[in-house]
């Protein structure tokens, strides 16, 4: 599964970071380059709860392997338009089968795990997708200056060609559950605890998809060199803690660590929006990755405690609609920000809603477990009046 995820995001973030550039080649807008982004992830957002359940049906390991076809289907498309909207319709496509990749591996992923080391378990898978994020941009860049945009599309679908190699290669190791396991009368299509809690993700993903589509663009506009600086920065930073924190969520509690995340993720947003330079750009990334590397895998390891296992893929569908809507309102909203109003008012935007996720999930944190405490309390007295 790492070796399957470490694939998945070395050929997405050859592709994101580089699909601005050829936008803007092509004669798009700045705010044209943030819809690529902006599109995929809103079309995964959308889906997600969908193709979530989708992988619970029919299989997980299926899930990936269809989902590798039709995003391999996607690079050859992106090769071979000149046309940025031609580009746009076909990312829409590839967040479509992009949410069911990542909802299934996910879900598969969580059922290898034991409930006691989950949180450490899923931060070292995240390791994988780190890595490739560490690697992938240079990477990119680098295949762009030499070989052009061409070039970047094969190595993007050769790398989902292997993909589904690996996912061939694995073992169906869930359950396709009967029917009446995950749709009986009543059950909803989405995990609505989880949804409600996952918002906290889209308040600070929106500063994750600024920076995704325009720490590059930014360290251009800076003069600075290397332009993936902020995400290799980002990628390291996230390596080095994430083996610590997550194993640290398991011992202390969840909400311990994921609180004190939340707010380095605001700090280093506003350390980017504030100043312009080498070493602040630097030092955004190492306060940003410190809680943004490890908020993910503790979030996830707290809201699965109370999911149903066979329910796994539709809870990852929910976090992933949260997260991706974050994402792509923050790449799209953040790209006309830049082009108004410059930079500083753009990352400034992100931090500013950065800061809300904290009292967010507190409060509604708050709230749910208060009505669990009420649904159990309330079933417990029907029990006792039935047996009466």
């Amino acid at each position: 599964m790492c070796g399957f995820t470490f694939t998945v995001f070395l050929s997405a973030f050859q592709l994101l970071p580089t699909a601005p550039f050829r936008i803007r080649r092509l004669g798009g807008t700045t705010f044209a380059s943030g819809l690529f982004l902006g599109f995929l992830t809103y079309a995964s957002a959308l889906s997600a709860p969908l193709t979530g359940a989708l992988a619970d049906r029919i299989g997980r390991r299926r899930a990936m392997l269809i989902a590798s076809a039709v995003i391999t289907l996607c690079s050859v498309g992106y090769a071979a338009t000149s046309s940025v909207r031609l580009m746009l319709a076909l990312v829409v496509v590839h967040g479509m089968f992009w949410s069911g990749l990542l909802s299934a591996s996910a879900a598969y992923l969580t059922s290898l795990l034991p409930e006691r080391r989950r949180a450490e378990g899923i931060a070292y898978w995240g390791l994988s997708s780190v890595a490739a994020v560490a690697l992938a941009p240079p990477l990119g860049f680098w295949i762009l200056e030499r070989g052009g945009w061409t070039w970047i599309c094969a190595s993007c679908g050769a790398l989902n060609v292997l993909m589904g190699a690996i996912a061939w290669m694995l073992e169906e190791g869930d359950r396709v559950p009967a029917r009446g396991d995950t749709d009986t009368p009543g059950t909803p299509l989405l995990e609505w605890r989880v949804l409600l809690l996952s918002l906290s993700l889209f308040l600070y993903s929106f500063g994750f998809g600024a920076i995704t589509s325009f720490s590059a663009v930014y360290a251009d506009a800076l003069g600075l060199s290397p332009k993936s600086i902020y995400l290799t920065t980002l990628a390291v930073v996230i390596l080095l803690t994430r083996p610590f924190s997550g194993k640290l969520a398991d011992r202390i509690g969840y909400r311990l660590v994921f609180a004190p995340c939340l707010v380095f993720i605001t700090g280093g947003l506003a350390l980017l929006a504030v100043r312009g330079t080498f070493a602040s750009v630097v030092a955004s990334a190492i306060v940003f990755g410190v809680g943004f590397g490890t908020a993910y895998p503790v979030f996830v390891a707290y809201v699965m405690r109370d999911v149903n296992p066979q329910r796994r893929g539709a809870a990852f569908g929910a976090i992933l609609a949260a997260f991706d809507t974050g994402i792509g309102t923050g790449s799209a909203t953040v790209g006309w920000l830049i082009q108004r109003f410059g930079f500083p008012v753009g990352f400034g935007t992100a931090a500013v809603l950065s800061a809300i996720a904290l009292p967010y999930f507190l409060l509604v944190d708050r709230k749910l477990q208060a009505a669990t405490r009420v649904a159990i309390l309330a079933a417990a007295c029907a029990s006792r009046l039935l047996l009466w």
